[in-house]
């Protein structure tokens, strides 16, 4: 079985001590690629040192993270668009709008993630969203791009079942993580609805840990307990969960042929 890890922050400071070693257990534990989404000019030094030293196995993004946004904005978004110059990414992520944590900038997060978007599709390359708070200002933005080849994936998708047959409708696909093993999250009843072709495994490591480390310091590892949390809901073998999801994510992301 070979897993894919579409969302992980490894390169961030809760991981300092043992960053490694914590990549190496992934691997160990057949989750063999790590996708890195990056979150402004702070975090691409990092970023992309861990994908220099693991480069069969980690791959970096490109973006501006909507908490992220602030007065210099404009500044951030032409080093995420430098940075295109330089080297080859699996995607622009990752960009959004963010509702929950500080509404101060939510015009200049709509606009970064316009530019973004349109970047994206100069590129030709996918977009990672993320939504938190947000499901009915993403949808609205992405309306204006429907038909125009944008795809994507929602990040850490915790919406309705309505709103995740809206996103496939969009062609984006659902990233899941460690929310759907939560008691009452509910996202169980929406994956079980759901065609396993629209879904990716994701961990957001090293936030959002699966049950039963809910609180603590999540790790790429993890992807085991959110796959078979899915199989049990789904009632398909483990590694028919890891083919699949790693099929879709490497269909969207292309991480292979880099």
């Amino acid at each position: 079985m070979i897993f894919t890890d579409t969302h992980t922050h490894l390169y961030l400071n809760a991981f300092d001590e043992d960053r490694d070693s914590v990549v190496k257990n992934a691997i160990d534990q057949s989750i063999k690629y790590m996708l890195l989404p990056n979150i402004d000019s702070g975090s691409v030094e990092g970023m992309l040192n861990l994908c220099d030293k693991f480069p069969k196995n980690c791959f970096p993004m490109m973006g501006l993270h909507p908490t992220s946004v602030k007065e210099n904005y404009k500044d951030e978004i032409e080093n995420v668009a430098s940075w295109f110059e330089k080297q080859k990414f699996c995607a622009v992520g990752e960009i959004g709008i963010d509702l929950y944590w500080d509404k101060t900038f939510i015009k200049e997060q709509e606009e970064a993630f316009r530019i973004q978007i349109e970047l994206a599709l100069e590129k030709n390359l996918p977009i990672v969203i993320h939504s938190r708070e947000s499901f009915d200002e993403i949808f609205k933005v992405l309306e204006d791009y429907r038909d125009s080849g944008l795809r994507g994936v929602f990040h850490c998708f915790t919406g309705t079942i309505d709103q995740a047959n809206l996103a496939i409708e969009l062609g984006f696909l659902l990233g899941i993580g460690g929310v759907v093993t939560f008691k009452n999250s509910g996202l169980d009843k929406v994956i079980k609805e759901i065609d396993l072709q629209h879904i990716v495994l994701e961990t957001d490591s090293p936030f959002l840990a699966p049950m039963p480390f809910r609180g603590k310091r999540n790790e790429s590892a993890y992807i085991n307990i959110i796959a078979k949390k899915i199989s049990d809901i789904k009632n398909i073998d483990l590694a028919e969960i890891a083919d699949i999801t790693t099929q879709n994510a490497n269909n969207l992301f292309k991480f292979m042929e880099l």
